[in-house]
């Protein structure tokens, strides 16, 4: 039996998804391969890497940092995330990520990116997460907020674009049970954005253009398969049981602190159903 994860994004409310890792990582919940977007794929790594508390620890030190992630950074540099503090002095200088601890790992991590050419998702192995660290970047890079990022000689952004919760390809890489991890609750549907916009931010990419636009079908659409998968016992799903109205770009720590509190809480209550959907 191969057990499968997905992880969806969502920048912040990704703390949910770092307090349920940690459970996973606490209860040795055994995870063969993991399917991530944007957060899910930069919280993800730490999964692989045993570093329980880490993903927390971090972002309550540096939320409020604007070295780190806000309008600073995105007026400096294009990146509303900060490419040299975020992505490289914290995980290399201040709280070094284990490499050495996720090479050992047999546990497969994918990250999903969006092509901005032919508006598709596409899937890279994260091999090592130093000499990925651009795939992680890509995988991560909010529309309109984010420079695009150049990976194996194309470009992408965020991953959530054009494939938010990659259930069909955690399938396709033949995995049998599937723990899909959401950063929104039940009652979420996506609204449509403002096509404006993006024809101005994105005239060169006019498949991604058509992406983008209609991200929010597809987005409700693949929520609805998702909880008719869950009804089969097909998936098991942990998503957020209250709305805590968390921002993608959250800098109040305790607003962190209870979203990852909350992952935690969520996780406890569906722990044994989940043994039995994994393991019966």
């Amino acid at each position: 039996m191969k057990i499968g994860m997905v992880l969806e994004g969502g920048a912040m409310r990704g703390m949910y998804t770092a307090g349920i890792i940690d459970m996973l990582l606490e209860d040795e919940i055994k995870v063969d391969t993991i399917v991530g977007v944007s957060a899910g794929v930069l919280f993800g790594v730490n999964y692989l890497s045993k570093q329980k508390g880490r993903v927390i620890r971090y972002n309550k030190e540096y939320a409020k940092d604007p070295r780190y992630m806000g309008f600073k950074s995105l007026i400096t540099t294009g990146n509303i995330i900060n490419k040299e503090f975020a992505f490289y002095e914290v995980p290399f200088k201040l709280d070094i990520f284990d490499e050495e601890e996720f090479e050992k790992s047999d546990c497969e991590l994918y990250a999903t990116v969006t092509n901005v050419e032919t508006g598709k998702p596409e899937y890279f192995k994260v091999n090592n997460v130093y000499s990925d660290m651009e795939l992680l970047r890509a995988t991560s890079a909010m529309p309109f907020v984010s420079k695009i990022v150049e990976w194996d000689g194309k470009r992408y952004l965020d991953g959530g674009i054009s494939d938010s919760i990659p259930v069909d390809k955690c399938k396709e890489l033949g995995c049998d049970k599937i723990i899909v991890v959401l950063t929104r609750p039940l009652e979420y549907r996506k609204k449509k954005a403002n096509s404006f916009m993006t024809k101005i931010g994105y005239s060169k990419y006019p498949n991604l253009i058509n992406t983008i636009n209609n991200r929010y079908k597809n987005y409700n659409d693949i929520l609805e398969k998702v909880i008719e998968l869950e009804g089969k016992n097909e998936i098991f799903v942990l998503r957020p049981s209250k709305d805590l109205h968390i921002k993608r770009i959250e800098k109040d720590k305790e607003k962190l602190q209870a979203m990852y509190d909350l992952g935690v809480e969520d996780y406890r209550k569906n722990i044994e159903e989940l043994r039995k959907y994994l393991y019966s």
